[in-house]
């Protein structure tokens, strides 16, 4: 311990992260105050590595998407844990010393964000033409002064929380910091809007509709209401997935948007590959799928790109974009008279379908992959013969017309 400037300093040798020997130092106005922190700095020094030199929280977030996220977990994950950092969490923590950040501050920094207008903030307005032919192009809200009060929902601060408890937890792993505060920080949970899902009913007439009017992507919305299948699984079909003759599906891919690439890769876990079997109405509308697409290829010709096989492409063999099917299968429901409900929520009605073409139970279960046979018997149940007598007759006028 010595006189340092306007007070006092002292070191302690100190065994480093990567297993290196060097000082570590502490400063004070008084002896006393140096003397203390030279004590603590003994006792963490015996209890493991001690870091000597402290990243902010925006230099240790960089080197944990690129040294961590991005080699190890899925692309639409870095996409997302890149997004929070760069819009939410750097503006307000980034400057802050990585072993200084507290609970305190984590607590502030959501409330702040909670109310931050995010047009203003980002400058989403101010990035627009002041002068444009098409007003709703030019600048008309922040940039001139009119706040939009474009507040991020609860669903994206709690987002930003999770990408900075993320972090922190594998900043303590590292041994970087004692303690994860963001942890420590709760955030309202948020609420999710219930929408009924389509009757059994409502799903045939939506089926009789798009095999009535030779939808291009019939044989898609036939495998998201009977099989349950989800958007990107559909997307990510190929032909070599397809067993005609066994009447089986092997589900092994998907297509996924992350920021400006459209990927075809691998499903989110192992339990999400499975061979499905396919009803009869499956195998009629993929039948009729590959002679469509047949006719796209020939009338595209030297313009049709072949997308590793994929079974649903655009009409010059490109892969559908995830959004463009959400919004065309809104429109479909319009045209067919039908409530709009969002495409996920097409697997509620699949049980419901399952039911009205007789599948069996016990392969009903494995389609909707339900762990106790229990869950799949309640919806069998639940389902009137009204119903499902209605709808088989509409199923079948349909795909005898189709």
């Amino acid at each position: 311990m010595y006189p340092y400037k306007n007070g006092h300093a002292a070191y302690v040798w100190v065994t480093k992260p990567d297993g290196k020997r060097a000082r570590k130092y502490v400063y004070g106005k008084s002896r006393d105050e140096v003397h203390d922190k030279w004590i603590r700095l003994h006792a963490e020094a015996k209890n493991g590595p001690v870091a000597t030199r402290h990243r902010t929280v925006a230099q240790f977030l960089a080197y944990w998407l690129e040294s961590i996220v991005k080699p190890n977990l899925a692309p639409l994950s870095y996409v997302s844990y890149e997004g929070c950092a760069r819009l939410y969490i750097n503006p307000h923590l980034g400057a802050r010393r990585l072993d200084k950040l507290t609970v305190r501050e984590v607590r502030e920094w959501l409330t702040k964000l909670a109310g931050t207008c995010q047009c203003c903030a980002q400058g989403k307005d101010a990035k627009r033409p002041k002068e444009h032919a098409n007003p709703a192009r030019r600048q008309r809200c922040c940039a001139i002064g009119e706040c939009c009060e474009s507040y991020p929902s609860r669903r994206v601060v709690q987002a930003a929380r999770d990408a900075l408890r993320a972090a922190l937890s594998h900043a303590v792993m590292e041994e970087e910091i004692s303690k994860n505060v963001a942890k420590l920080v709760t955030v309202p949970k948020p609420r999710r809007r219930k929408i009924k899902p389509w009757s059994v009913v409502e799903a045939g007439r939506f089926l009789e509709h798009v095999a009535r009017t030779d939808d291009p992507l019939c044989a898609a919305w036939v495998l998201v209401l009977a099989l349950g299948l989800r958007r990107g699984e559909v997307l990510g079909l190929t032909w070599k997935s397809i067993d005609f003759e066994a009447g089986e599906l092997y589900v092994d891919h998907q297509i996924q948007r992350a920021g400006r690439e459209i990927l075809h890769r691998e499903t989110k876990t192992e339990d999400s590959d499975d061979f499905l079997p396919l009803p009869e109405l499956c195998l009629s509308a993929l039948r009729l799928r590959r002679e469509q697409q047949l006719k796209h290829k020939k009338q595209a010709g030297e313009l049709w790109q072949d997308s590793r096989g994929l079974v649903f492409t655009t009409k010059f063999g490109t892969p559908i974009e995830p959004g463009n099917m959400t919004r065309m299968f809104a429109g479909r429901a319009r045209r067919a008279g039908v409530r709009v409900i969002p495409l996920r929520n097409t697997r509620h009605t699949c049980s419901s379908l399952l039911v009205a073409l007789k599948v069996h139970p016990k392969i009903a279960q494995r389609i909707l992959r339900h762990s106790q046979i229990a869950m799949t018997m309640e919806v069998y149940a639940e389902a009137s013969e009204e119903e499902v007598r209605d709808a088989l007759r509409q199923l079948s006028e349909a795909m005898g017309k189709g």
